[in-house]
This record gives structure tokens, C-alpha cells and sequence, in this order.
């Protein structure tokens, strides 16, 4: 099921695709049942839609549910950026310094792959690092019904997004070698809160573009 969720969450099929049991068990090599059970598993998780005699479909988020997950995500990474603040000084100290140092090259370069990557390391990183199991669980399953991969790549092709992103990155970082719990935290959700506005704000467009 982690492969077929890699797929998914991956972008090698596009919100709207169809997801084919045949090519799926013959892609992976596998009887048509696995292939089943993984994609009733993601309709519960709600990353794909199954169609009674249609089909399976990839399922891209409601406005209202990103709104919501995003409400979700800002108070989950506020809460372990200020947990790993307390912690001092740690190993991820430096995975986050590297991280930023990286960035700040992809962003130089408009490198929206590379920067995705990097943005998926850098808020892993601080969840890892707030070492909270529980609170680790939770965020795994919130960023699988977001598929943030595909969004952190659609938004970092907005004009200077990599680099004011970067900074808001920084920034959080600063806070938490300061010790400064309550900062580490504000500036977390000051980022995942910049983060939101300008998704919605890119699929307001979308939209309107489509209804043309």
C-alpha cells in the first residue's frame, strides 16, 4: 500500500487520473486483491475517490478541507517547533541548518523540485525533532490527505515564493536556537500561515481561470 500512496502523493498521477487495478498489479507485480485493499485504504484516508462501475480516481482536497488541514497543520508544527526549542541542542540543529543553506541555492537557481524536497525535510526535520510520537502520527496522516508534495511545487513557481519562504525557514530556526519556545512557535505558524494564503490564493486563481 506505501507504494501505491507513493504514487499518489509522488504526482505521477495528477488530481482527476484514474487508477487502474490491472496496471497496478502488473506494475508491482501483484495480485489484483493487495492492489484493492490499498486503494480502499486511501479513499479512507481521502486521497482517492472510488466510483461504484467507474473507476478509482485521484482526489485533490476541497478548498474548505485545505483550509481546515492547514489550520490543523499550523497548530501541530507550532507546537513542535516550540517542543524542539526546549530541547537545546540537538542533531537536527544541524540537518535544518544545512536544509536552509540548500534552500537558499535552490531558490538562486528556481529550482522548484529540488526546493520541494527540501521544504519536505525541513518540516520533517522540526516534527522529528520535537520527539513526540503522537504528535508525529498525527502530522504524517494530515500531510498525506494534504499531498503537499504537489502543492509546495505549484506554489514555489509563484515569483519570489522560494526565497520569502526561505526566510520565514530562518526565521523559525533562529527562534529555536534562542531556546525562545513561544517565538520558535509563532514563527512556525506566521510561516504555515503564509503557506496557506498563498495555496488558496493560487487555486482561487485556478478556478477562475477555468471558468472562463
Amino acid at each position: 500500500m506505501d507504494r501505491v500512496r507513493d504514487l499518489v502523493l509522488g504526482g505521477a498521477y495528477p488530481p482527476g487520473a484514474p487508477l487502474s487495478e490491472v496496471l497496478l498489479s502488473d506494475e508491482f507485480g501483484v495480485s489484483r486483491t493487495p492492489i484493492r485493499e490499498a486503494l480502499k485504504q486511501l479513499q479512507h484516508e481521502g486521497l482517492v475517490e472510488i466510483r461504484p462501475k467507474v473507476g478509482t480516481f485521484v482526489r485533490e482536497p476541497t478548498r474548505r478541507e485545505i483550509v481546515e488541514l492547514f489550520q490543523l497543520k499550523e497548530g501541530l508544527e507550532g507546537l513542535a517547533a516550540g517542543l524542539l526549542a526546549r530541547r537545546g541542542s540537538v542533531p537536527e540543529l544541524d540537518v535544518l541548518a544545512r536544509n536552509i543553506e540548500e534552500s537558499e541555492t535552490a531558490a538562486a537557481e528556481q529550482d522548484a523540485e529540488k526546493y520541494a524536497a527540501l521544504v519536505h525535510e525541513f518540516h520533517w526535520t522540526i516534527i522529528r525533532g520535537a520527539d513526540n510520537s503522537k504528535l508525529a502520527e498525527h502530522y504524517d496522516r494530515l500531510m498525506n490527505q494534504l499531498a503537499y508534495h504537489r502543492m509546495v511545487v505549484r506554489t514555489a513557481a509563484h515569483p519570489g515564493r522560494i526565497r520569502t519562504s526561505t526566510a520565514e525557514h530562518r526565521a523559525v530556526l533562529d527562534m529555536i536556537i534562542a531556546k525562545d519556545h513561544f517565538g520558535a512557535e509563532a514563527a512556525m505558524r506566521n510561516h504555515v500561515y503564509a503557506s496557506s494564503r498563498e495555496l488558496l490564493t493560487d487555486s482561487a486563481t485556478a478556478h477562475e481561470s477555468a471558468i472562463r
